[in-house]
Parts: C-alpha cells; structure tokens; sequence
C-alpha cells in the first residue's frame, strides 16, 4: 500500500457518548482505555493504558523513555490536580561539557534527562486510579509481542525516519529487515514488549533500577553521555498546584511550569481584551491580533519558564490580567511585531496527547513524549526503549532561568489542558507538536468559546503557527486558509509561509472531549491530521 498523500480533506462526525470516552492518536490506543473503562476503571486507568499502546503503535512520538504531564479533574472533589512526570537532568551534567557548543547537541547522549513516564504512570494510578500497572499495560505489551499493522499517517513518517534510524544505536527492532515497515506491515518490537512485561511485574523499579536502567546507562555513557544509576533511582514525579486563568466565562487550566502552558494563558489573557467571536474566523484582522498575542507570550514563555525548584517564576504577575492589558496595548491592528520583547511582571515535540472521560463524571489530560521524533535516535541496548532529548530544550546562555544545570528539569513543550465552568468540569483538551502546542490549545479554545463549534470542527479549523515558538518566527499558515489572508497577513508584516501536503504535520493534532454538565453526556472530537480516533460507549 502505497504512503499516505495528504492532499485530500476529511470530514469527521462529534463523538457523543455518556458511560466513556477515549481521544488518542490511534485506534488500538483508543480501543484500549475503552477496554479499561468497560472494566471498570477511571479516566486515569484509561489513560495510562492508551499511552502504553501509544509507545507502541507511534514509537516516534513517545515512550517510556521520555516524559509525561497530566492534568487530573475529580468528580468527586471537583478538584483538579496537576501531575509533573519530567525527568531531570543527570547529576554530572553542567554547563562546562558544552563548552564548545552554542547550544546543547539534540541528538546526542548529552541531551539525555531522566525518562520520567514510567514513574508518572505508577503515580497518576496511585491518586487517582483503580487499577494496577499490571491492569493497563496488557494490551500494550501484546500488541507489541503479537504485533499490529503500522498506520497510514505514522507510517509515513516512520519511513521518512528510515536513514536516522539506520544511523542511530541499537534500533534494529524498529527497522524489519533493515527498513521502515511499510503502511499495513505487521510490526513486532519484542525489546519494548519484555521490557514492558517487566515494568507490569516489577513496577517502577523494574525501569529505574536492575537491567533496564543498567541497559540505559551502559548504552548512554558508550556514546559520551553522563546519565548514572543513582540519577535514575533518584528521580521522583512531583504533584503540582495547576496555573489557571479565566477566558469567556471558563476558568482554563495548564501545568505549571517547567511546562509551557503558561503561554496559553498569557495569549488568552490577552486576546481577551478583542472580542474575537465578532471577526469571521479566517478573517485576516483577526488571525493577526492572535498572532500577535501568541507572539507577546512566547517572549514572556522562553524568558521565564523554568524549573521553579531551582529558580523564581513569576506566575502570578505574568498570569495577572493587569500585566495582560500592559501586553495587550502593545498590539498595533496595521502592523506586526518583529521581535516583541519580553515583558517585566509585578513579581508575586513530536508527542502524543490523548483525553479521558469515565461516567462518574472524572477526566484525564495527558501528554507524553519523547520530544523530537524518536528522541535522541537512541535505544537502550535490548530493551526496545528510545531515549527523549529533552536536555536540548534547555539554554546555554549565562544567567538565563532555563541554563543548563544538574538534576535540574528543562523547559518543556508537552501541555495537556483541562477546562471547568465553576467548579463542574468543561472539557479536557490538546494539541501536540513542540511549540505548536500552546499555539494550539489558543486556538482550539477560541473556535470553542468565541465561535461555539463543538470539538471536532474546532480541530478540523485550519491552523496557524509560528515556528519556533519565538517572536521573530516564520508564520507557517495551513492549507484552508483563504489566499487573500495570506496576502493580507503579508501586508500586515508577518514573515508569511504556506503550508501544505506532508508539511501540514507541523500544526500538530489534538483530541477534545468536551461534558455537559447537566445531562453527563461526553463529546469527543480527533483530529484529521493523523490517525487519531474517539472510541466510546
């Protein structure tokens, strides 16, 4: 079967449901929290279960060789609690070993942090679970040992890895007879499925202690990298207070930092100030002034966001709707900004993201990811376990909050968002792709609460994107658009780019699920982009 072309649109139905729902970038992920959820466990349940069979069905993407959040909301507390399962940087690595380098090496062992998945998995469980380790990963750890056919949309980015991979170390599972597999190929990856089974027996410590953490650190210090035993044993996720803002009437809820939901919030803060629901969507003034917004939060995001263990963030006075209208008032309707400057508050990928719903009225946002795709290129000798790169997200710059520094964690693209309207859950939400995702998450929100589209048309809306998450970034514009608001935007400054084809895997793909709050009933929506389904009953 020939690769996936891209040049056709797709048109999908809202999901409605009321007893489940399961949005995940593939359908055996899907099909596998909704097997959960028949048997009885929750939305967290449901979600561990999903990503499992996300690490092997979209192994480019994720795994438990890299990191995890999850925003939790709780039926019964109406609460909701934010899981930070990033790892942090090895004990050994200090600013000294890139002393060569203007910044750190993406695809190098150096880039390797503490995979902290597997650790947020058993905690998410722990709090809000019913269920085991053992409970959730079955279904990953078969179709991993009996294999599953590669899909379509995957498939061809797994193929356009074939030459990386082949470079790379110790990926031969991933390469079937020394090549990609093809769309509809059946794929086995018998290392990821032992080392699966282990962790479902073992727990946490089958991963960060015995042979698979003596297969991580023996192949990363081969290959020049830094990562100890006592880094693994060490690492511990982290229970957060989630930041929050209010938008339309809806109180929107990110992870704090070392995340970067922040710049979500900061857009909508900002964007609030413009009614934006009066401008048709693909209206040229309109895409400029959220551009824009988006444009004055990452200038405040790739300043600010850090590790707030190791250094001060200044959330509430970046979060405060005064610091907003300072920032909104920057905004000029006949011209871009090129580059806006970070602000001074009042002190005070490639991923998967997948959502969760069961019928006690609980839901789990969740993202996991490897960063780049296939991380560092690396697996762990035998284990079948890719290793993120996520050290390449921080900085070398002196004095900057993000530098490099041991056991400290990164700056991190992966979001997962959650929404309630008062304290009765709204909907769960996502978009993935680097620094597409807060860009995505501003977008989605606005279709939903300016334009009121139900969750499957705001990811079916065409999309934009600024880059490299930076105020001076190319604005890529996705196929859909009208012509005539790419000149415009053109005209108004903006360093425009047409995408479309192949090249449209750059505005991300997200999942939605959405409750009302008086009937219960759950409405789901999976993006186009990929090959992503809702699975419910």
């Amino acid at each position: 079967m020939k690769p996936m072309s891209f040049d056709f649109s797709s048109r999908r139905s809202m999901v409605s449901a009321r007893r489940g729902m399961v949005a995940a970038n593939n359908v055996l992920a899907s099909q596998a929290g909704l097997q959960i959820l028949r048997a009885g466990g929750t939305a967290a349940d449901a979600a561990v279960a999903a990503a499992a069979v996300l690490n092997v069905t979209d192994p480019a993407s994720t795994g438990i060789g890299g990191d995890m959040f999850a925003l939790y909301y709780d039926a019964k507390t109406r609460q909701v609690t934010a899981l930070n399962g990033s790892g942090r940087a090895p004990a050994a690595l200090t600013p000294d070993l890139f002393s060569d380098y203007d910044h750190v090496p993406a695809r190098s062992a150096l880039a390797v942090t503490v995979p902290g998945a597997v650790m947020g998995w058993h905690d998410l469980l722990q709090k809000h679970g019913c269920m085991t380790l053992k409970d959730v990963l079955q279904e990953a750890i078969f179709h991993a040992r009996e294999g599953y056919p590669v899909a379509p949309v995957f498939g061809a980015a797994w193929r356009s890895s074939e030459a990386f991979l082949k470079a790379s170390s110790h990926t031969e599972d991933y390469l079937p007879g020394g090549h990609a597999p093809a769309v509809g190929q059946i794929m086995r990856l018998p290392g990821l499925a032992r080392t699966l089974q282990a962790i479902a027996e073992g727990g946490p410590d089958a991963f960060y202690s015995g042979a698979v953490a003596d297969a991580i650190v023996t192949t990363l210090q081969a290959l020049g990298g830094v990562l100890t035993h006592d880094d693994l044993k060490k690492h511990r996720s982290t229970w957060d207070t989630p930041i929050s803002t209010t938008y339309r009437g809806v109180t929107i809820y990110e992870c704090p930092p070392n995340g970067q939901g922040l710049a979500a919030l900061i857009a909508l803060n900002i964007a609030e100030g413009w009614n934006l629901g009066e401008m048709p969507a693909a209206a040229p003034e309109r895409l400029h002034l959220m551009v824009e917004a988006m444009r004055l939060a990452f200038a405040d995001a790739r300043r600010y966001i850090a590790d707030p263990r190791k250094v001060d963030v200044p959330l509430a006075g970046l979060l405060d709707k005064r610091y907003a209208a300072e920032r909104h008032a920057l905004v000029s309707r006949h011209s871009a900004m090129q580059p806006p400057a970070y602000g001074l508050p009042l002190r005070g990928s490639d991923t998967v993201y997948l959502c969760t719903a069961d019928g006690a009225g609980n839901a789990c946002s969740f993202i996991n990811s490897l960063y780049m795709g296939f991380g560092t290129g690396i697996v762990a000798k035998g284990t079948g376990v890719f290793l993120q790169n996520r050290g390449a997200c921080f900085d070398l710059e002196p004095g900057h909050p993000n530098r490099v520094a041991p056991e400290k964690r990164p700056y991190q693209t992966i979001i997962p968002g959650l929404a309630t309207q008062g304290d009765t859950l709204w909907g769960a939400f996502g978009v993935m792709g680097g620094f597409m995702q807060p860009q995505g998450h501003f977008q989605v929100l606005s279709a939903m609460l300016d334009d009121d589209l139900n969750p499957q048309e705001a990811l079916d809306r065409p999309r934009w994107c600024l880059e490299e998450g930076r105020g001076d970034s190319v604005l890529a514009l996705e196929e859909g658009l009208p012509v005539a608001t790419m000149a415009r935007l053109a005209e108004l400054g903006h360093r425009v780019r047409p995408v479309s084809g192949r090249g449209r895997a750059l505005f991300g793909d997200g999942h939605i699920i959405r409750r009302d709050a008086e009937s219960g009933v759950l409405f789901g929506g999976s993006d186009p982009r990929k090959d992503g389904a809702v699975a419910a009953f």
